[in-house]
């Protein structure tokens, strides 16, 4: 490392007791005198031979070896001998003499005078110089740097090779050659790292002296290797770079195939056995179950789809984030991909949901008619069980609840006719693509399925109708029925309070002829309306006839009602007949009273006849007698009218009345008494 006072390079040589190989010794110098530049070389080399601890035979060999290894470059060769042991020997062999032969000057000196010729400074501390010198740290930066030097040129050559290759015309050149040469035999990565940190211990090193002196620059093969491991640095970087993009551009075709297959299969299958998993289901079932069990297998092919529509997802997001790149020789293609992808996925998916809805709507339909059916089958049971009722209410609620029934199956039809139809026009939209196939026999299946249900239930709903005014003709005409009874006997009621009342309440006969005659009055007119009352009843029960005969059933009431009513009418008869024969007597007993008694004693002769007066008496005797008289029925039963005290209170006003007439007798037979008061 170090310089003589020429500039040259000093090679120092140290020679040991073992014995020395000429050959790796002249491998060794050879390797040495390599590094140097020719500029160096040109200043010549200044050779120490250290021959102290080395025999001087093997010293002499040396010394002519260097004459056949670098002959030219040397200058001057200085052999270090040990004191005092070679001087005997010198005059055997004199170097100086042989200065022209060997091409360089050889001195023989003692390492203490060594100074003589090269500077202390130039020198190692075994020289007894001052320059600071690591020949173990020299030789693993040198190893490095050889190693380096090796490894980067190596891959240098790869790079330039397996970039060029990727310049060639073609694709298919650029493929087969980057398919030969495309990983290097080292990690250019790690090559470049080994390059930088070499650079950077050949740009930092710096060499003190051992008193904190001035530093001292590198050597000179140090600062040559800097421009060379910056040489290498450069072009590796330059290589590595373009080997990078190839590598991009080999990945993003690498990708873009990998895109491409995966498309491919996702369209394939999508095309192939998923379409066909489609065409192979068309129908929408006859029933609950039937559409349950087509749902369920459809549930199942959409499962299938759903693993090839993930991969439909990935690969869009791979895709546009390719388009993100910006890459314009790949935009067509990619662009194209993705939209053959897009078309064959939603096409796909819009067979599904249109499958699926066609399901779900075929699966209402049938829901809806399943619930009619049942509606129609309990209207029909309903329909078929006979009217049996208690009364009049019980049939109306019966009808309510029938007329209920007919409405609930009319919504029902009419949300089945809404379902058919949607569900028909649906069907009907499949053969816009129809899953690649003729669909047409399919499609008449299920239309004609679905119009014979609506049909079918129309029919049926149709016939409950024809039964439910049948059956609500025969309610209304009983509901009349029992109305005819209920009023039939109320009619009853009605006659027997008309007979209560009359035994009761119609006790009085009058006090006089003009108040017993507006009694009779009143008698006649009440009479009459128990007569409407009668006529009535017997109207409704006539009219019951009637229906029972279009019922074609016997009346529960109407059997004993109609005996009741004739045996309350002709009770009444009886009770009034008795009632106007015994005011009518009064009538005529008050009459008769009334006229005797009004007559002036100024007019005698108009009483001559004693026998109105006898007459008087007896009808005024037979209506007392009648009074105590009950009314005898036809049925042998008695009742009389009032109580006893009504009764007694009613004859004694007529035996005062006849008290009045005997009186008015015996003033009549005795001419002496002058008036009545005396």
């Amino acid at each position: 490392g170090g310089k003589d006072r020429r500039s040259g390079l000093i090679l120092t040589i140290p020679l040991c007791l073992e014995q020395t190989s000429m050959d790796e010794l002249s491998v060794t110098l050879d390797y040495l005198l390599s590094i140097p530049s020719e500029k160096c070389k040109a200043r010549g080399f200044t050779v120490i031979v250290d021959g102290r601890k080395s025999q001087w035979n093997v010293v002499k060999t040396v010394v002519l070896m260097l004459q056949n290894v670098v002959p030219a470059e040397v200058s001057l060769v200085c052999v270090v001998k040990p004191d005092e042991f070679w001087d005997k020997k010198v005059t055997h062999f004199c170097f100086w003499k042989e200065k022209d032969r060997l091409g360089f000057e050889v001195i023989l000196v003692s390492a203490n005078k060594l100074t003589r010729y090269i500077e202390p400074c130039q020198l190692t501390e075994d020289f007894g110089g001052t320059l600071t010198y690591d020949h173990m740290d020299w030789l693993n930066k040198r190893l490095v740097f050889e190693k380096f030097t090796k490894e980067s040129t190596s891959l240098l050559d790869e790079l330039a090779l397996i970039n060029n290759g990727s310049d060639k015309g073609t694709q298919q050149e650029r493929e087969r050659s980057i398919d030969l040469n495309f990983l290097p035999s080292v990690d250019p990565e790690t090559v470049l790292q080994t390059g930088h940190e070499l650079l950077s211990e050949l740009q930092q090193r710096r060499f003190n002296g051992s008193d904190g002196g001035v530093s001292w620059s590198p050597m000179d093969d140090e600062l040559l290797a800097q421009p060379q491991v910056m040489k290498l640095l450069d072009s590796l970087r330059e290589q590595y770079t373009r080997y990078q993009e190839v590598c991009r551009q080999r990945s993003k075709r690498t990708q873009l195939e990998e895109i491409q297959q995966k498309v491919m299969q996702v369209v394939n299958w999508l095309e192939g056995p998923g379409s066909e998993q489609l065409r192979t289901q068309w129908g929408i079932g006859d029933s609950i179950r039937a559409s349950q069990a087509l749902q369920q297998k459809h549930e199942e092919i959409e499962s299938q789809h759903s693993e090839w529509f993930a991969v439909y997802v990935e690969l869009n997001q791979q895709i546009a984030a390719l388009l993100n790149a910006g890459d314009e020789e790949d935009l067509v293609e990619l662009k194209a991909l993705q939209q053959q992808l897009s078309d064959v996925c939603y096409r796909q998916a819009s067979q599904l949901e249109f499958r699926q809805n066609l399901l779900q709507a075929a699966l209402e339909f049938h829901s809806v008619a399943q619930d009619l059916s049942q509606q129609l089958d309990g209207l029909l049971g309903m329909l078929c069980v006979d009217v049996a009722p208690a009364d009049g209410a019980s049939i109306q609620q019966t009808l309510k609840l029938l007329e209920e029934k007919l409405k609930s199956v009319d919504l029902g039809l009419q949300g089945l006719r809404e379902k058919g139809q949607s569900l028909l026009d649906q069907i009907s939209n499949q053969a816009s693509w129809a899953y690649g196939k003729d669909v047409t026999i399919e499609n008449k299946e299920n239309v004609d399925h679905i119009q014979g249900v609506m049909e079918d239930m129309q029919l049926r709903k149709q016939r409950c109708e024809d039964m439910v005014d049948v059956r609500r003709l025969k309610m209304l005409q009983m509901v009349q029925l029992f109305k005819c009874e209920e009023d039939a006997a109320q009619a009853v009621e009605w006659l027997s309070e008309l007979l209560d009342a009359l035994l009761k309440t119609h006790i009085r006969l009058g006090d006089d002829a003009q108040e017993t005659k507006v009694l009779l009055e009143k008698h006649r007119k009440f009479v009459d309306v128990a007569q409407s009352t009668y006529d009535y009843g017997r109207q409704l029960l006539q009219a019951t006839v009637v229906l029972c005969q279009s019922l074609r059933c016997t009346s529960r009431s109407s059997g004993d009602t109609l005996p009741r009513l004739n045996r309350v009418w002709k009770q009444f008869t009886v009770t009034s007949e008795e009632r106007v024969h015994r005011l009518e007597t009064a009538v005529a007993f008050h009459s008769s009273a009334e006229k005797i008694l009004q007559e002036c004693p100024e007019q005698p002769e108009s009483f001559n006849e004693v026998e109105q007066f006898d007459e008087i008496e007896a009808v005024g005797k037979s209506l007392l007698d009648r009074l105590t008289v009950p009314v005898i029925y036809p049925d042998g039963s008695e009742q009389y009218f009032g109580s006893p005290s009504d009764m007694a209170s009613a004859a004694e006003h007529i035996r005062e009345r006849m008290k009045l007439v005997s009186l008015k007798k015996q003033q009549l037979r005795q001419p002496e008494a002058t008036t009545p008061e005396s």
